[in-house]
């Protein structure tokens, strides 16, 4: 039986224009299977979403730029993310999933081919893989290849990770607004420690994922908590639609989650900087490792 899609073929047409140059700074790509096959102790097996169909999404909903998240079904083989980046004619680049010992020309490699990031993935049961401590110290070795962390993790986990990532050498992105539970408000712990983690300017953060941190019609809480953090940490923001959606209870039109960035950034001049200027910067476009 072939796997069910987790994105909407025929997404809405948004009807917000997006500035020129904007980002799409969180997407994943799945397959084809028979030319990226995917790892062999994946948890899960999607269905094929390869580069063409993000490209024409792109089009679709007028974004310009995009960084590409090596997902886990894909493992520890980022040629998937590699293949694609080549194909994007500099307006892609890529964050990659490594282990804590890949060869340090390994990594200059992937600097090389426009990966700008490695990310690492926390969870509560994953016993001796929950090494803040050894992704810190790795993040000494992407110092010097201008590249970064980019850290998912539980709900909850901030309150464990935002200490030690505290003494990364280098900026760490917090994937989908650190999960919060949008229905429990910009007063609950772990959006207070969220936010208290921001105001170190090492860290960064992604509003994506309101449809996933959201149960509320039309995401109105999950917009609420990424409309604070766009205001109140404008130049370390970045925005993402999470497309294909993998793991998901719903699937989301891709439409309807540009058209939510009126609410999240009312302002113009908010937009252009959390979807153009604040990733132009980060992921350095157009600039060659």
């Amino acid at each position: 039986m072939q796997p069910a899609l987790t994105y909407d073929p025929h997404p809405s047409a948004p009807r917000l224009r997006l500035p020129a140059g904007a980002c799409d700074a969180h997407v994943h790509v799945f397959g084809p299977a028979a030319r990226f096959p995917f790892a062999q102790d994946r948890s899960f097996t999607p269905a094929d979403a390869p580069k063409e169909t993000l490209f024409a999404l792109h089009r679709h909903l007028g974004i310009d730029r995009c960084v590409i998240v090596q997902s886990l079904c894909h493992g520890f083989d980022n040629r998937v993310v590699e293949d694609a980046i080549a194909a994007g004619g500099g307006n892609y680049l890529g964050v990659a999933l490594l282990a804590l010992d890949v060869p340090d020309q390994e990594l200059a490699r992937l600097a090389g081919a426009g990966f700008r990031g490695v990310r690492f993935n926390f969870a509560r049961n994953a016993g001796a893989a929950f090494d803040v401590d050894g992704v810190v110290a790795f993040g000494r070795r992407l110092e010097p290849l201008g590249m970064h962390l980019q850290v998912h993790f539980e709900r909850g986990l901030i309150h464990d990770l935002a200490g030690p990532l505290a003494r990364s050498a280098v900026p760490v992105v917090i994937d989908h607004m650190a999960r919060a539970d949008a229905a429990a408000g910009p007063s609950h712990p772990d959006f207070v420690a969220l936010r208290t983690t921001l105001e170190n300017p090492l860290f960064r953060v992604k509003v994506s994922g309101i449809d996933r941190i959201s149960r509320a019609a039309g995401y109105a809480d999950g917009i609420a908590l990424a409309h604070l953090l766009v205001r109140d940490f404008p130049d370390r923001c970045f925005w993402g639609t999470d497309w294909p959606h993998p793991l998901h209870d719903h699937v989301p039109d891709d439409g309807e989650l540009v058209d939510a960035l009126e609410r999240i950034a009312p302002e113009p001049a908010a937009r252009e900087r959390l979807l153009v200027h604040n990733p132009e910067a980060f992921y350095r476009f157009g600039v060659h490792s």
